[in-house]
């Protein structure tokens, strides 16, 4: 049912629901856009209000052909809303769901797109602070670019800033997605520029495995992960293009590239990916990330569901518990350090089966057989020992001087 949204915009179909909001498609006075309503009591939260007007001025000045351009920020009675283009096609995580990885010369072209966008935004003041795939829209009208890539533009900038107000979250919260928070937004640090590129670094990890480096299981394993873990080598990666990756993903903000060194670093590296296909990597099992942590909040033997998408496209899915602006408790130095049970994980080698994976079950077995014929063996060389130990006793001679020898 249609609705209106302030005096000039009018909100027609619903594409998708988020943890923030509603996503409309709407019709404004220069055609069709994208309306993102936020949740009415966000709206009445009059902390809220003020600094969505004070980032008014920011937001609407963030221009680039690859960020979904905000038009308008309308406040009006409980209605709080962002109007943005409307992009014709689908997000990154609608197309992973879809082929589970892409091929590295895709997967580092879309990258390359949003890190052009992060560039213009962190150089106008204003850091994302949700980048991920939900967030990454593809532009089915542009041009086809490297690995058969559509455009890439990022959306929901400010969204995240508006919601973590002090009020709202204090000193003990964290907002956003664990799987792509940057260790110093875990340890209660500000959120610089720096957070951007290592949620984007962790983007294109996962464009790559299918996964992302320290997700799996309850959201406070997730958190302590990004503190404790060394983040786990792909095969068959090129080596300048891992290396990339590392620095992206280093715990210390101060070693990761800018956003501007990281897209022209990424483009450089297209031409040696040119017809490489999918990484063959192995599957995380479903099973070892439920089977780390128990999560309270699912039903008893509900399957815990992690993959969702909030788009701004029509034919958007639901939005699933990878919230956008999920609050948790920021974890205490025991906590990230893995506790008094060491429950952190150990990295894997390159190459080496994830724990739990039908690869590491099958080499499991195949050690324990191994290890079985081997014991076999030994078993049977003791006992010809103890055979020919026995036969040499048979002699008149004590058996000590028989295996004697005597010294010149």
């Amino acid at each position: 049912m249609a609705r209106k949204i302030g005096s000039r915009y009018t909100a027609n179909q619903i594409l998708g629901r988020g943890s923030a909001g509603t996503v409309w498609l709407g019709e404004g006075p220069d055609g069709p856009v994208a309306i993102k309503l936020l949740r009415e009591d966000l709206a009445s939260d009059q902390e809220l209000v003020g600094r969505f007007v004070q980032e008014r001025t920011a937001l609407l000045g963030l221009e680039h052909p690859h960020i979904v351009t905000v038009r308008d920020l309308v406040v009006d009675g409980n209605d709080l809303a962002l109007v943005m283009d409307l992009v014709r096609g689908t997000d990154l995580r609608t197309r992973l769901e879809r082929e589970r990885r892409l091929a590295p010369e895709a997967a580092v072209a879309i990258v390359a797109d949003v890190a052009d966008a992060l560039a213009a935004a962190h150089a106008a003041g204003v850091v994302h602070r949700d980048v991920k795939p939900e967030n990454v829209l593809l532009d089915m009208r542009g041009p086809i670019g490297p690995g058969g890539s559509h455009p890439a533009l990022l959306t929901d900038f400010g969204v995240a800033k508006l919601i973590d107000s002090p009020r709202r979250t204090r000193a003990t919260k964290i907002i956003g997605t664990p799987d792509y928070l940057a260790p110093e937004i875990v340890e209660g640090l500000p959120p610089r520029a720096a957070v951007d590129i290592y949620a984007l670094a962790t983007v294109l990890y996962e464009l790559l495995a299918g996964f992302t480096p320290f997700g799996g299981g309850h959201p406070g394993a997730v958190l302590r992960r990004h503190v404790t873990e060394t983040v786990v080598p792909l095969p068959g990666i090129p080596e300048e293009l891992w290396q990339l990756l590392v620095q992206c993903l280093a715990k210390a903000p101060a070693s990761r590239l800018r956003a501007s060194e990281l897209a022209a670093r990424l483009r450089e590296q297209l031409p040696t990916l040119a017809g490489m296909p999918p990484l063959d990597v192995d599957e995380p099992d479903p099973s070892e990330d439920t089977a780390e942590e128990s999560v309270p909040s699912a039903p008893q033997g509900e399957p815990v569901r992690r993959r969702g998408a909030v788009s701004l496209v029509p034919g958007a899915k639901p939005d699933s518990n990878r919230d956008t602006h999920t609050s948790m408790r920021v974890p205490g130095p025991d906590e990230l350090a893995g506790g008094a049970h060491g429950t952190a994980r150990v990295p894997r080698p390159a190459g080496a089966p994830r724990p739990g994976s039908a690869r590491h079950r099958a080499a499991v077995r195949r050690r324990r057989v191994t290890l079985s014929v081997a014991g076999v063996v030994v078993a049977a060389v003791v006992a010809a020992g103890a055979w020919l130990a026995s036969s040499g006793g048979d002699d008149d001679q004590p058996g000590p001087a028989t295996h004697s020898t005597s010294a010149p």
